[in-house]
């Protein structure tokens, strides 16, 4: 879901990345019980279960893993180019095809029934207990509960369709109150804000190119622009703008242990991909920006948000980058991979981390392996090799 991204997004987040991401980069459960410590070789055996399973996408399919050992329990074919974000609830993992939104049940390891067809699945958004996602190529927004997903029967929910199909976003806050971005296929604008009844209550346009979505601490939800952010809270749109007068926002990570949100931040707006080395720290209660400069780039699925509200950035120089929120200062860098370069075409693969809870989970398409590393004791827990090069990392992760 890159800033320069066209097509179907996911964060965050993600952040997590993971929002996450793209989408809201969420705290998630903890993978405390891992205790595997050597590298192995993926077993493709069926498993009955898959503990906290992880999901990564290859060209042609699906890898579902057990999120403890990192062992593969199964492969899914599923051709096209696909992505995968948390589904909200602990077994289910939505897949973004050539057709919509489907529901897979990771844990039992199958495709689901459930659909929500539309071209262009975009953003996945995961918050107060809801999951609302937005398809790009019909601007229609679908709001649902994802426990409910244990049905096997599509959830009933609600439903809201842009004025114009784009590139969109959509979160629903707890009080039901639902905010989604504005635009066209040529041009988007800003957000508005929606009653439980689908009737506008509130709209801001000051924000150029908006795209990505995150929520901080006391619900302040945050949409990128070209110009610097656009935050919602308490009623209010607040435009906090970029130092520079091309300062893009595109990619988001949000913490409910934090109100500072973590942003990407790109300053040329004719490059054909820029390969930024700064990433911003947006305070939602201060109304502030701060710049960080990490030594390294870094990509869209590169930001991602620890258990605690730290903002962690996986770099091309292989480390995760463990910076307070608060105070900008890079805490510690912690090698994972080795040195990387983004691709020019977003589709193609690229180291990806994704954080649940204290484990934080590294993709490394070069030398098709995945690893889990603890954030806080810096420390390797597993390492897995996978019969092909990975592309997007996902999981499941309950809750918000």
């Amino acid at each position: 879901m890159n800033k320069s991204i066209r097509g179907r997004a996911l964060t965050g987040t993600a952040l997590a990345l993971a929002t996450a991401t793209v989408l809201t980069a969420c705290g998630g459960e903890t993978s405390s019980s891992i205790d595997t410590k050597s590298d192995k070789t993926a077993d493709a055996t069926p498993a009955v279960a898959v503990k906290e399973p992880l999901v990564a996408t290859f060209d042609g399919g699906l890898y579902i893993l057990d999120g403890e050992s990192l062992k593969l329990a199964k492969t899914i074919d599923l051709p096209g180019f696909n992505r995968v974000n948390p589904a909200g609830d602990k077994d289910h993992v939505m897949v973004s095809t050539d057709s919509g939104f489907r529901v897979l049940d990771a844990t039992d390891q199958s495709m689901t029934d459930i659909e929500y067809k539309g071209a262009k699945p975009g953003h996945v958004v995961r918050h107060a207990a809801k999951t609302v996602l937005f398809t790009d190529g019909t601007g229609e927004v679908n709001v649902f509960d994802p426990t409910a997903l244990s049905s096997g029967k599509k959830p009933a929910g609600r439903t809201y369709t842009s004025a114009e199909a784009h590139h969109g976003v959509a979160i629903e806050l707890a009080d039901g109150k639902l905010v989604s971005t504005l635009g066209t296929e040529e041009k988007r604008t800003g957000a508005l804000v929606l009653d439980r009844n689908n009737k506008e209550i509130a709209r801001s346009e000051d924000c150029p190119g908006v795209h990505g979505e995150a929520a901080a601490k006391n619900e302040a939800v945050g949409v990128g622009c070209e110009d610097g952010i656009l935050i919602y809270k308490d009623g209010t749109f607040t435009k906090i703008d970029s130092p520079d007068d091309y300062g893009r926002i595109g990619n988001q990570a949000g913490s409910d242990a934090s109100p500072v949100l973590l942003g990407d931040y790109k300053t040329d707006p004719d490059a054909e991909l820029e390969r930024p080395t700064r990433v911003s720290l947006i305070d939602t209660e201060k109304k502030k920006l701060r710049l960080v400069d990490l030594g390294t780039s870094y990509s869209f699925r590169s930001l991602a948000r620890g258990p605690h509200g730290e903002a962690l950035v996986l770099g091309t120089d292989g480390a995760i980058h463990v910076i307070d929120p608060d105070t900008g200062k890079i805490e510690k860098k912690i090698p994972v991979v080795g040195d990387w370069q983004e691709p020019l075409d977003w589709q193609q693969a690229r180291p990806t981390l994704f954080v649940r809870g204290h484990v934080a989970y590294v993709s490394e398409p070069g030398k098709k392996a995945l690893h889990a590393i603890d954030v806080e004791t810096e420390k390797k827990i597993t390492s897995v090799t996978l019969p092909k090069s990975t592309n997007e990392l996902s999981g499941v992760v309950a809750g918000h």
